[in-house]
Formats: structure tokens, C-alpha cells, sequence
């Protein structure tokens, strides 16, 4: 690999990562807080010859599958990248979108629904259908749609002699994480339950930091798999997935420490702006911390 692309490449890394940053430590907003600074460039991942991915935009990493029928997409980002998204599966497919697997409610993932709905059948848990119904993300846009079709523990789709799986294994992020399976890849969409940063635990959204670990240590003893698509950040291969894995967990046992130790919420907050980076005002601080005081008890 000529140094010109690895330098392309850590650059790309590095914005996507610094996005994904942006939207878990800046404070609430009327729009999604990783839109109050520029986003970064959208970028054009081949994984296999028929499965790209679309990252960029401050949003959720999407997945585009093509088949001979038209193209699956995992997540639609923002609704104002709606744009940008399309243009992207038009240089590698001149297919039309026909079905849109959400991995939660988030708008950073699901945002782009508003404009898929009219041309592509979006399909979700139900509990990711409800969080968007009950407004239940605090910093979302008001015209979030949700998925009409959904399910509770799995759904298989079928289009053009191609299959994928979306499956929920527990509650994480939300209580709504669907896992998105390329069986004949051997590849795995992980939404958010897999980022570049620390966890963002959507306690208000049913999440838990205590069951995360748990839910991943399922997915990876169900499913074969090599290759790993982020919510946000690198595609990435399974023994990253272990790493982050065990980094929750190694979290949690500190936090839960502090907390039985007769820390107080704003002691734990300094711990973890100090060592984990969590700014004032974040949605770590938000949603995660008031959370994390109650569950580790």
C-alpha cells in the first residue's frame, strides 16, 4: 500500500472517530449535537464486490448490500444526508433502495427515514419503532419516522438470491439493538453496541451497561463472522470487537467500584471526564451517568 493511501486512510479514521466523539460529548440541542460541527467527508468503503459502506456526515455507518433485485441498506443516517447517501449507491449500483434495516432509533441512524419511507420499506424492532413514536431521544429532530414494518427477536430478508438476518439480542445502547447479519460474508453491522468511543449507554431508551456486555458476548458465540461494521468508526474484524468488549466491562467494573465505594455522582463525573474523556453536558453525562449511579449499586 503506497503511504499516500495510509495517510488518506488515518486521516479518514480520525474524522469519523472525532465525529462520533462530537456527537456523544456535546450538549443537548434542538438537532443532533454531531451536526453543530462540520461533519466529516463521506467516504466509500468496498468491503466485497456487492457490500459497501457510507460513512461520514457526523452519522452512523450505513451498509449498502446490492443485489440483482435492488439494494438493502443497514441505516439511513441523518435525514439531511439523505442526498449524499444516494449519490454514494449510485456509483456502485444503479439498483433502486428497496428495504432499510435500522439498528435503533437514534437519528444519527434513523434520521434518514424521513426521506427513505417514501421509496423503501424500513424495518426495525419494535422497541426502536416505539422509541421514535415516543419521542424518546431527547436531542431528535421532531419529524423522526419510524419503521412501519418491525419485529421482536428476528426477521430474515430475502431479495434477489441474497440473505440477511436482523436479529435483537438484548438489551446495550437502547433496548432496541438489532445486529445486522451477511451470512455468506461472514459480516456483522453492530449499530452503536460497537463504536470508536466508549459506550453511550441510552438509559432513558432502556439501555444497560451491565446487559451490554452480556448481549455481545452472545452475538459472538451465535454467529460466524469475520468483519465488523461499526456504528461508527473503521470496519473492523472480530478480535476488535472482543477488545471493545472487554473495555465495557473493564468500565463498568470501575464505575461500579466508585459506586459502592460511596462515591458521589459528581465524584464519578470527574473520574470519568479524567479518564474516560465524558465532557460536561454530554450525552454520556446525560444519559449514562445518572444511569450507571442506579444500575451498579
Amino acid at each position: 500500500m503506497k503511504r499516500t493511501l495510509v495517510v488518506r486512510l488515518f486521516a479518514g479514521f480520525l474524522a469519523l472517530a472525532g465525529a462520533w466523539v462530537a456527537y456523544t460529548q456535546n450538549p443537548q440541542g434542538k438537532q443532533a449535537p454531531a451536526q453543530a460541527k462540520a461533519p466529516a467527508p463521506f467516504t466509500l468503503i468496498k468491503i466485497t464486490d456487492d457490500l459497501y459502506v457510507i460513512d461520514g456526515g457526523g452519522a452512523g455507518n450505513v451498509a449498502v448490500y446490492i443485489t440483482n433485485e435492488g439494494v438493502i441498506m443497514v441505516d439511513d443516517k441523518f435525514e439531511q444526508n439523505y442526498d449524499e447517501i444516494m449519490a454514494n449507491v449510485k456509483k456502485v449500483t444503479s439498483q433502486p433502495v428497496k428495504y432499510i434495516l435500522s439498528t435503533h432509533y437514534h437519528a444519527d441512524h434513523s434520521g434518514g427515514n424521513t426521506r427513505f419511507s417514501s421509496l423503501a420499506e424500513i424495518i426495525s424492532t419494535r422497541n426502536a419503532h416505539d422509541g421514535i413514536v415516543q419521542k424518546k431521544q431527547s436531542n431528535a429532530p421532531p419529524n423522526m419516522v419510524p419503521a412501519r414494518v418491525t419485529f421482536t427477536d428476528e426477521t430474515d430478508l430475502f431479495l434477489g438470491g441474497k440473505e440477511v438476518r436482523a436479529k435483537y439480542y438484548g438489551r446495550g445502547h437502547t433496548n432496541g439493538d438489532a445486529f445486522v447479519y451477511f451470512p455468506a460474508l461472514r459480516v456483522l453491522h453492530t449499530g452503536d453496541m460497537f463504536t470508536a468511543a466508549t459506550p453511550l449507554i441510552d438509559y432513558p431508551g432502556g439501555g444497560s451497561l451491565v446487559e451490554w456486555t452480556k448481549t455481545l458476548d452472545t452475538v459472538m458465540g451465535q454467529l460466524d463472522f469475520d468483519t465488523v461494521i461499526p456504528g461508527h468508526g473503521p470496519v473492523s474484524k472480530k478480535a476488535d470487537l472482543l477488545t471493545y468488549r472487554n473495555k465495557a466491562e473493564a468500565m463498568r467494573t470501575r464505575v461500579q467500584t466508585l459506586i459502592r465505594q460511596g462515591k458521589s455522582q459528581d465524584e464519578v463525573a470527574k473520574v470519568m471526564t479524567a479518564e474516560y474523556n465524558w465532557q460536561p453536558g454530554s450525552l454520556n453525562m446525560q444519559w449514562s451517568l445518572p444511569g450507571m449511579m442506579t444500575e451498579l449499586k
